[in-house]
């Protein structure tokens, strides 16, 4: 995935968790109607929980990223080791062959 996916990712997540809680509150404003006072309770608890399962989202998002990123970072290391060994072999055959070449080119001549 690229950081555009996971930022996309993370965005849908904490739209649809703002989303819920505010279809929440609402609810719970139209649904249990209460005095002003104990109603502006509510609303700040209500944020204050949303604030809480937000950061525990978050925190369990960049845990995920921070993860991918690390097999990320492995998968590349390993792919570049694989890449440099396919590399030198293709250099060593490369000049073996040319040796060959280069041989069988001297005998050809001092025939």
């Amino acid at each position: 995935m690229s950081n555009n996916e996971d930022r996309n990712i993370l965005l849908s997540v904490l739209a649809g968790i703002g989303l819920g809680a505010i279809i929440g509150a609402a609810s719970g404003l139209l649904f249990a109607p209460k005095p002003g006072a104990e109603t502006r309770e509510d609303i700040k608890k209500a944020a204050e929980d949303l604030k809480v399962k937000a950061d525990e989202v978050i925190g369990e998002l960049s845990t995920s990223v921070d993860e991918l990123v690390s097999k990320s970072k492995d998968i590349i290391e390993t792919t570049k080791t694989k890449v440099q060994s396919a590399i030198e072999t293709g250099k060593a055959a490369i000049a073996e062959k040319k040796e060959e070449l280069e041989e069988a080119k001297e005998i050809e001549t001092t025939s």
